[in-house]
């Protein structure tokens, strides 16, 4: 019983949605109860409470629950002049149960705050006004929209409002609380309050939507459709989906997010059809799809049924036609898929498919993978995987461990389940819902129904709340059993927990009382569970029309037969036999046609299967009509159908039905002809006419006509000798099925095409046949092909199999049978079983061979067990076997395949010791693994041994050659093999052309490769990717910015599907020249092209402002990025705060903190280093203070602490620190490291920043070798690290030189050489930071003459430095005793140099540009007023010399004046036409460029 009340006021009922949209204006206020406005309805309904009794006979019904419906919620009432009854038949509107409110609510409970908010005087406080975004207690103060978006409170309206609105009572209207306007709200603030409304009510969040369109207080767009029928579709309200887009799509653009909303509304329900439909629609609109788009595609179809064969993978491919690449998501997809239906065979190609296109798996896959093992019954394979987990870099979870508890489960094997579950519980996973339900079915499979029930109770005693899996599992099981009273208890209790019954379960429970015979209890569950909402689905509908009908129930069964029609079900052959049964028994002979109609029509079956279902329910009559209408229509004639209807006229003494049939029969198939059919097809073979010869055996022939042996062996000899293995094994089925025996020459035939045909198990089955017939095969051939593709298809138990039944039937088993056992193993990695064949043929003979041992090496190499090769080679060289060159080559081939070069040149040098000489297939081996380990000495070694040996490298050697040197950037090599090439008369293929252009572009020569690239396309070759982006990126770093352009839109306008490297990389590119408004073009050409910026790509865009010193312009970015809605992290945030604090700007960067903050966006590693490192190149304590003041006020204190207090007590915490950072991306530890030992040199805490960077080297942040003082090795590489750390490592690595200096050891090279490099890091250049330092501490390091970024010292001269010089006395690394007030470092120029020496260092570079290191160093020591002097005598003497050269007359003495100051001058003339971004190149100091001093 329900009643229900209308909730809306006057009016002429409702109006079509868009009359609704034109009847107030934007701003006008509606009417309370405006007629158009959604209306409520209170319903008091009973079919809960009804299904709860049946199952529950005890329970008292004393509480009447309130349903809020929305009226609207139904489209034929939304939009009455619109027909949706063709597509939706059905517009009642099924409830959720979130959706149920309480009518009453006792006085006791109501909070006096509630009791105020009801009152109309009632206004909220001051403080919850100021949250809300109002000012005053009486008015509230509209704000204009770019405040709004500005204002950070956005969470607490939307919050405010959200929870207004789920607070209405079911007789309360959502326009109420807008009407009142408490807060002011943005649209997408509207989209978060539909959204967050829709997870708990759909109903409110739809009405939410239609208030707003009515008052127009937002126009549609894209988001709020999206947003809207996303909750819908979660929802499951198809219908309402639909209509909403339908009325939406004129409105909003067409636009990926919401296409691809609608899609995933179609794909929950599987209608992969509607999906595909909608997907061709964008493209007509000119709406690209993105991967969403396809994942939601390739959902919706794994979704809508079973999967045909190769599905799976003509999804994939579907994905990469349209220019995509799949991600995780698509390939879990799609394994999850396979794993459902079990699908092994194509889980594990697309496993593949995964791994080919290096996408890299994630635990989801492996679960995938697992679960599909499993579900396939291969409980081993499932955990051989399981255990490989570790080794992938994963950690199983839950889902894993349950997939392998299923894996077993399944087979009954209760000792492993019970092992996997304690394994669970004790690496920390507890037993859930899942590990209790595979249990559950697993007890009950085996019948052991008390331990389920008990296993049920646990679960519940354990905390943990059984689900509808839980309950539908139990009473499946239990019904099995014909414990139907127990199953009822169970679906009992499930109600009283408040668990909903689904399909699957009321299914159960049907079944249970069907098997049972119990009618009555089996209609009523099946009726409650349609009053429940719930649709039937086949299995339902099936059981409850099978049981009516065994009941004699024909009338319901009917009316429920017509409902399962329309409803687009279609009963099976087996419903359609018992319903024809019960039909004829009852002689309605009308009904019968109907059904027949329906067989025809409906299920699509053909004439001579209904003639089949017919027969077997016993209606002849219609039966013989549709034999005659399949033999009309050309179908075979069934044998068994023909002979059933004349038994059945016989029987029946209806002779003269018979005798027509038969006439009709004889009138449609001519008299047999077969023997003239059969010599025919003999003749056409033997005159090699195939074709002819098969088409006459198919138009006159077929399964039953042809009774010659020797007609099938011609037939099939001659598809044998045509290779058309399918069509000989087609034939000798239908000679098997016909009962024609094949010969002995045939037997053997067919297992060879079976064995080629990758069908082993077919030959062995002919090969117990030709047994069971008294053909015994002799040929050991045939049993060696077999033994052999088991062998291939790792199924060596078969093999097994195979040899041991020859074993029994042959004395002595062949040499050959015994060695394809062995490899058959060794495809497998079973070495142990190859072993004992191996040993069996040393007992019981024969001898093993070379082939033997090969075996049982190749077992060892597939099994990964190289280390024990050795020990085999020696056993069986202790047995008296003498080791083949092919079991050489064999473990040369396994340990290059796994890269070990040692163990290589140890076999190489071995086989060669023992004569055995190499060829040429082992040359390429060699020289490939020694070009990959860089090893030049011996690759060239290899080569000239190879051309003494007779040898002439191939092309594949050369281009070994080419990667080589071009890697180690020897260019000059590179030209001597490429006209190598050329001389050996070998044309380069691509993978040489992309080498040498590469080369190219690395020497910093793109031009060259540019013009070698056209070379290449003239020849018909197509670069790759790879080439075109480092040509790209060479013309980049050469500032060639229209070259690289011109490229870019070459690959771009000739339909290259790039990357999004690509558009990174010229964003780069456009970053360094300064061309921001390009970089912005370049965003709108990404989207274009179909890709979507990430984060990561407006992060380059706003590090191009930030470098640009327009901090400004990244905060735009960074505004639009938050406007759009995407959730954001710390790496824009850290952009904009770097760039504010760059340009010095330390209260706005603070301001980005604080703002951050407030998003909800905690502070991490980026931020940190952002703030450190600004406050080391602050000028003063204060301002560094003030800095890090700021991260101690967002939750991050050890910089702070590390300046004030003393550092020792904080070096666990650092470690700690470090050890959280160290694991994560972006290099956050090195930087974080970098920056703050920085902060700590720069403030004169030298120990601090020692065993900060200590701690580094400790953690492996920092390299274990970043200098060394070893034997005859003394050396740093301080490449990367910033200038504080660089100091520091200095400082210790001249200590430790110094010590080997004093004691003698260890001893020191001929020279010393220490590696900055050239680049630059945060405006620094290490290179010339550590040449001021040196230099200034008189060192006698000096520039390398053929390499930048080098600075190399005699060893001699460098020991007596460290031991004489006033600068080396001390070299102790130690804190100041107070905070000095001003750093004690400056960047100036690049150079992050002592700021005493910030003075002599400007005058230098200024006065005298060119100067050596002593020079400086000298000059940098003497006081301000005699180094002036110095300079400006030293200027005025070069330029008095400069004069008389001028003078002099006499060639001879000019021209050895000028061979003088050649000698002298030559390295300073050269660098002075180089690159003036770094000081010191050589022996000259030069500025880095106009920076900014800091």
């Amino acid at each position: 019983m329900s009643v229900s009340v209308s909730g809306s006021g006057s009016g002429s009922g409702l109006l079509p949605f868009t009359s609704i949209a034109s009847l107030q204006r934007p701003h006008s206020k509606p009417p309370r109860r405006h007629a158009a406005l959604p209306s409520s309805s209170i319903s008091t309904t009973t079919d809960d409470t009804d299904c709860s009794q049946q199952f529950n006979p005890n329970n008292d019904n004393k509480s009447v629950s309130v349903k809020f419906t929305y009226s609207r919620a139904s489209p034929s009432i939304r939009w009455p002049n619109s027909k949706f009854s063709e597509m939706y038949p059905s517009t009642h509107t099924h409830l959720a149960e979130n959706d149920v409110f309480s009518t009453k609510t006792p006085a006791s409970e109501d909070t006096e705050e509630t009791q105020q908010t009801q009152k109309p005087g009632y206004t909220v406080s001051d403080e919850t006004q100021e949250s809300l975004g109002r000012r005053s207690k009486t008015r509230v103060k509209k704000m204009n929209k770019l405040a709004l978006k500005r204002d950070k409170n956005w969470r607490e309206r939307v919050k405010y409002l959200t929870d207004r609105i789920l607070g209405l009572k079911s007789d309360e209207f959502v326009g109420d609380v807008l009407e009142e306007r408490r807060v002011q709200m943005t649209p997408t603030d509207f989209c978060f309050v539909v959204k967050w409304v829709g997870q708990i009510s759909w109903q409110r969040a739809l009405e939410l939507y239609e208030c707003l369109n009515l008052r127009h207080w937002y126009a549609p767009n894209a988001r709020m459709v999206a947003t809207i029928l996303g909750v819908l579709g979660k929802a499951n309200e198809e219908a309402l989906a639909v209509e909403i887009f339908t009325r939406a799509e004129s409105a909003i653009e067409d636009t990926v997010q919401v296409y691809n909303a609608m899609m995933g509304v179609y794909a929950r329900n599987g209608r992969f059809n509607k999906v595909k439909e909608l997907l061709d629609l964008m493209r007509e609109r000119g709406c690209e799809p993105d991967l969403v788009s396809f994942n939601t595609l390739i959902n919706a179809r794994m979704k809508s049924g079973a999967m045909t064969p190769n599905l799976a993978t003509q999804l994939l491919n579907e994905v990469r036609k349209s220019g995509l690449r799949p991600d995780t998501i698509t390939y879990n997809t799609l394994i999850s898929a396979c794993s459902r239906e079990s699908n092994l065979e194509e889980a594990i190609a697309i496993f593949s498919d995964m791994e080919t296109h290096h996408c890299q798996p994630d635990l989801w896959t492996y679960n995938a993978m697992i679960s599909v093992y499993g579900r396939c019954g291969l409980s081993v394979k499932a955990e051989h995987l399981f255990k490989e987990l570790e080794s992938k870099g994963f950690l199983p979870d839950a889902v894993t461990y349950n997939s392998l508890l299923y894996a077993f489960a399944k087979e009954g094997n209760t000792d492993k389940v019970r092992d996997i579950c304690e394994e669970m519980v004790k690496m920390g996973f507890g037993k859930d819902e899942m590990t209790y339900n595979t249990i559950i079915h697993m007890y009950g499979k085996q019948g052991r129904h008390d331990q389920a029930l008990q296993l049920y109770r646990d679960m519940k005693s354990s905390g943990r709340n059984p689900d509808a899996v839980t309950y539908t599992v139990l009473i499946d099981s239990l019904g099995k059993a014909s414990k139907t009273v127990e199953a009822a208890s169970a679906m009992s209790e499930m109600l009283d927990a408040g668990v909903k019954p689904t399909l699957h379960t009321y299914s159960a429970l049907i079944c249970a009382y069907a098997k049972a015979g119990k009618r009555v209890e089996a209609e009523e569950t099946f009726n409650c569970m349609r009053r429940s909402g719930i649709k039937a689905d086949r299995l339902a509908y099936s059981v409850m029309v099978d049981f009516f009908l065994r009941c004699n129930e024909i009338k319901k069964a009917m009316v429920l037969y017509q409902e399962m029609i329309r409803e687009g079900f279609t009963p099976d052959n087996g419903l359609y036999e018992v319903m024809l049964h019960a039909l004829v028994r009852e002689n309605m002979g009308d009904v019968v046609e109907r059904i027949v109609r329906d067989m025809e029509e409906l299920s699509g079956m053909n004439p001579q299967v209904i003639s089949s279902v017919l027969v077997k329910g016993e209606c002849y009559d219609h039966a013989a009509k549709m034999l005659k209408v399949a033999i009309s229509n050309g179908y075979e004639l069934d044998h068994e159908i023909f002979l059933s209807i004349l038994s059945s006229y016989s029987s029946s003494a209806r002779y003269s039905e018979a005798c027509e049939l038969l006439e009709f029969l004889k009138e449609h198939a001519p008299d047999d002809i077969q023997m003239i059919t059969e010599a025919l097809i003999i003749i056409l073979c033997k005159a090699k006419k195939l074709d002819a010869a098969l088409e006459e055996y198919r138009s006159k022939g077929g399964l039953g006509s042809f009774k010659s042996c020797t007609m099938y062996e011609s037939l099939i000899q001659e598809c044998m000798q045509n290779e058309l293995f399918d069509i000989a094994s087609q034939i000798f089925s239908d000679m098997r099925f016909n009962g024609v025996e094949p010969s002995e020459c045939l037997y053997r035939g067919m297992m060879s095409v079976y064995c080629r045909m990758g069908l082993p198990e077919t030959a062995h089955h002919l090969v117990y046949h030709a047994e069971k017939n008294g053909i015994i095969l002799d040929n050991v051939s045939l049993y060696i092909d077999i033994i052999e593709i088991y062998g291939k298809l790792k199924t060596w138990q078969k093999a097994e199999s195979l040899v041991g039944n020859l074993r029994q039937r042959c004395s002595k088993v062949d040499r050959k049978v015994w060695n394809a056992l062995i490899h058959a193993y060794a495809s497998s990695g079973c070495y142990e079983r190859a072993r004992a064949i191996f040993n069996t043929m040393m007992r019981d003979g024969p001898s093993p061979t070379v082939d033997s041992i090969n075996g049982l090496l190749q077992a060892l190499i597939v099994d990964r067990r190289l280390n024990e090769l050795y020990v085999v080679i020696q056993e069986l060289q202790d047995m008296g076997f003498k080791i083949s060159k092919s079991s050489i080559l064999l473990m040369l081939e396994a340990f290059a395949q796994a890269g070990n070069l040692f163990e290589v040149q140890k076999v190489y040098n071995g086989m060669k010791a023992a004569g055995y000489f190499p060829t040429m297939h082992l040359y390429r081996i060699m020289i490939g693994l020694l070009c990959k380990f860089k090893r030049v000495r011996d690759v060239e070694a290899m080569l000239c041994e190879m051309e003494e040996a007779g040898f002439k490298p191939d092309l594949q050697i050369f281009n070994y050659m080419l990667k080589l040197y071009s890697s180690i950037e020897d260019f000059k090599n590179i030209g001597t093999v490429y006209q190598k090439i050329q001389d050996a008369g070998l044309n380069p293929d691509e993978e040489t052309y992309n080498t040498l252009i590469i080369m190219y572009c690395r020497d910093h020569r793109p031009e060259e490769g540019l013009s070698l690239m056209h070379k290449m396309r003239m020849l018909g070759l197509e670069p790759k990717r790879d080439t075109y982006r480092s040509m790209i990126a060479a013309f980049g770093k050469q500032q060639l910015y229209e070259q690289a352009e011109e490229l870019f839109e070459e690959l771009r306008s000739n339909g290259y599907k790039l990357d999004r490297s690509f558009y990174h990389l010229m964003m780069k590119m456009y970053r360094t020249s300064g061309d921001h408004l390009k970089a912005e073009n370049l965003l709108a050409m990404m989207k274009e092209a179909g890709i979507e910026p990430t984060t990561a790509t407006m992060h380059l865009l706003m590090v191009s402002y930030g470098t640009s010193g327009q901090p400004e312009e990244a905060e735009k970015v960074l505004k639009n990025l938050r406007t759009g809605g995407q959730l954001l992290d710390t790496l824009p945030y850290s952009s904009v705060i770097d760039a504010y604090l760059r340009k010095g700007d330390v209260k706005a960067g603070i301001e980005k903190l604080t703002e951050m903050k407030e998003a909800a966006i905690e502070p991490d590693h980026r931020i940190w280093t952002c703030f450190i490192r600004a406050a080391s190149l602050s000028e003063g304590a204060n301002e560094a203070i003030n800095l890090l003041n700021a991260l101690q006020d967002a939750g991050f204190d050890l910089p702070i602490r590390l300046l004030r207090e003393k550092s020792e007590s904080l070096v666990s915490e650092v470690d700690q620190c470090l050890e959280r950072l160290e694991h994560l991306k972006d290099n956050a530890a090195f930087n974080f490291v970098n920056a703050l030992v920085d902060l700590l040199w720069a403030f004169e805490l030298r120990a601090s920043a020692s065993w900060v960077f200590q701690l580094a080297i400790k953690r492996s942040i920092y390299r274990h070798d970043i200098f060394r003082v070893a034997e005859k090795d003394w050396g740093a590489d301080f490449r990367k690290l910033s200038a504080g750390s660089a100091l520091v490592g200095l400082t210790l690595w001249l200590d430790h030189m110094q010590d080997a200096s004093l004691q003698g050891y260890p001893e020191s090279p001929k020279s010393v050489v220490l590696i900055t490099g050239t680049a630059e890091y945060n405006m620094v250049s290490l290179d010339s930071t550590m040449k001021a330092c040196l230099w200034e501490m008189g060192s006698p390091f000096l520039p390398c003459k053929t390499r930048h970024g080098v600075l190399v010292a005699k060893a001699h001269s460098l020991r007596m430095w460290l031991k004489d010089s006033p600068f080396c006395l001390d070299l102790e690394l130690k804190d100041a005793p107070n905070l000095p007030e001003s750093n004690s470092m400056q960047l100036i120029n690049g150079c992050f140099i002592r700021r005493g020496l910030v003075p002599a260092f400007k005058e230098i570079t200024e006065k005298l540009e060119i100067v050596s290191p002593k020079k400086f160093s000298r000059l940098a020591l003497l006081p301000d007023d005699k180094r002036s002097k110095f300079i400006q005598a030293y200027t005025e003497g070069r330029n008095e010399k400069l004069e008389k050269t001028k003078k002099i007359v006499n060639p001879k003495q000019l021209r050895k004046i000028k061979k003088l100051r050649k000698r002298k001058y030559i390295r300073e003339a050269l660098m002075s036409q180089g690159n003036e971004r770094y000081i010191g190149i050589q022996k000259t100091f030069k500025p880095i460029g106009e920076k900014q001093e800091m």
